[in-house]
């Protein structure tokens, strides 16, 4: 059965040939009729390069019209397609190349001396955003290659690493079912509307601005405002023609510092997303403070896109991500696998047509991250109640035993991120002689510092002495990844020693 996504995208773009797809920001605007033309260019270098349906392609380049066709071809040719960040280096992609054994690798055109350092035998193309490169050179002189191969729902689209802060990077496989039921149910529960013009200032080697944000558009035969990347007086610009924002928490703070935001330069966005990282209660308050507009948060991952959202209609809980969307099921277990009651803190488990298909080539590591019945292990900490809506409480890796008693660090940094004189904090445990672990407070001050006595006389009468931090640490930044999440990883290293216990 012919199941391909590309069939069901390109199915839109035929449909909606003339109508504007991608609007970029020097007025060029690409047509749904071009990116078929380019995808069809794309599939065919692909064909000519040798790929086959099942081979994987393997692609670090910048955000540009031409990466979104280069998806698009690989759709159709069946391949499998592996996006990079960008900002991988020569050994991190090294690690990658030999790990999905592609039959292609793209990288950028100012990358090509140092990855054909690497590359072996892979053949290797470029890209630029511009349409340079090897790549859109051997586009350019094609003819269009529109066939589309055969692929079963359960067949790999795409592989997506994760972040590998906890040891070997893990290509998450995901199918064209996965693409395809998430992006439908998504259409729906936001309400999508024939005339959304969505405002993408996201990267796109990632699922939320890959599949996500860009699926709702080329599924619904709508435009985006395609910016390479994010900037805030880029994107004030653009608020006044889009309808939709998605983004990660940073865009928002970034934009609340921003003294022309208003209520009046939000007005025709209907919708303003967050994902990918917790949003703070602070922040959601200031943004609806400010603008007028309450922020939809959501909750996805790599492994499984989208499981749960705030409701379209109906009450969006600050600190919440809302209940589990139509098609995924959501349940908090313990580590035995017992399904807790409403209110109980557990880990976060998922089941559904959204769940990928396990980790590349780690079939010992896939099974554990599964229960018998099918359910995926997130390592996502939260609690549900009665209703079914779900708080997230953090990662189970980055869970703190003090004492014996655990230590959620949402809950200490909820309590930091009130303090006048804080901007953002991280909470994390370290090794102590005493306690096993620490409670360290990592804080970004908005001036001056901010000292231990401060932080013990605002939580003496608020949180129990076990969850108080034991030490305050100033910093000027906090460690972020691409996508907004802060790198505890990095700071757990970093202050490992603060109190004599480096083990």
């Amino acid at each position: 059965m012919q199941e391909n996504f590309a069939l069901a995208l390109d199915a839109v773009a035929q449909t909606h040939a003339e109508r504007d797809c991608l609007l970029l920001p020097d007025d060029t605007v690409w047509r749904y009729r071009d990116l078929t033309d380019w995808s069809g260019r794309m599939a065919a270098v692909l064909r000519a390069q040798g790929v086959r349906p099942g081979d994987r392609v393997v692609v670090q380049v910048d955000k540009s019209p031409h990466a979104v066709a280069l998806y698009l071809g690989c759709l159709r040719t069946g391949a499998v397609f592996v996006p990079l960040n960008t900002a991988y280096t020569n050994a991190e992609v090294g690690y990658f190349l030999g790990d999905c054994a592609p039959a292609l690798a793209i990288c950028r055109v100012a990358d090509d001396a140092e990855r054909r350092r690497i590359v072996g035998t892979i053949p290797l193309l470029t890209l630029g955003t511009a349409g340079d490169g090897t790549l859109a050179e051997r586009a350019r002189a094609a003819l269009p290659d529109h066939a589309i191969e055969p692929r079963t729902a359960r067949d790999l689209a795409a592989i997506v690493y994760t972040s590998g802060t906890t040891g070997r990077s893990k290509g998450a496989m995901l199918t064209h079912d996965n693409l395809s039921s998430n992006a439908r149910i998504l259409i729906d529960a936001w309400g999508w509307r024939d005339d959304d013009v969505l405002l993408h200032a996201l990267p796109i080697f990632h699922v939320h601005g890959l599949f996500v944000a860009m699926h709702c558009v080329l599924l619904s035969g709508t435009s985006m405002i395609f910016l390479p990347q994010f900037e805030a007086e880029a994107v004030l610009r653009a608020l006044d023609r889009a309808t939709v924002m998605m983004g990660v928490p940073t865009f928002y703070t970034r934009l609340l510092d921003r003294p022309e935001l208003d209520a009046a330069r939000c007005a025709r966005v209907r919708l303003f997303v967050s994902g990918s990282a917790p949003l703070t209660e602070q922040t959601f308050s200031a943004w609806e403070a400010r603008t007028g507009q309450r922020i939809l948060e959501r909750y996805g991952m790599s492994e499984t896109m989208m499981n749960t959202s705030n409701p379209l209609v109906g009450e969006r809980v600050a600190g919440t991500v809302g209940f589990a969307l139509p098609g995924v099921e959501v349940r908090i277990a313990a580590e035995n696998g017992r399904v807790c009651p409403a209110g109980e803190v557990g880990v976060i488990e998922v089941r559904g047509r959204n769940v990928f298909a396990g980790y590349w080539q780690m079939p010992e590591k896939t099974a554990e991250e599964f229960r018998a019945d099918g359910f995926f292990i997130t390592g996502d900490l939260g609690r549900m109640d009665e209703s079914g809506r779900v708080t997230i409480v953090g990662r189970a890796k980055d869970l703190i035993i003090s004492g014996g008693y655990n230590v959620y660090p949402k809950e200490v940094e909820g309590l930091l991120d009130e303090l006048p004189e804080v901007t953002e904090s991280a909470v994390i445990g370290v090794p102590h002689p005493d306690f096993g672990e620490a409670v360290v407070a990592v804080v970004v001050p908005r001036a001056g510092e901010v000292t231990e006595a401060r932080v013990r006389a605002a939580f003496a009468d608020r949180l129990a002495r076990f969850k108080q931090p034991k030490a305050v640490v100033n910093v000027a930044v906090l460690p972020r990844n691409a996508m907004g999440k802060v790198q505890k990883n990095q700071l757990r290293e970093t202050y490992r020693g603060l109190f004599g216990a480096d083990a």
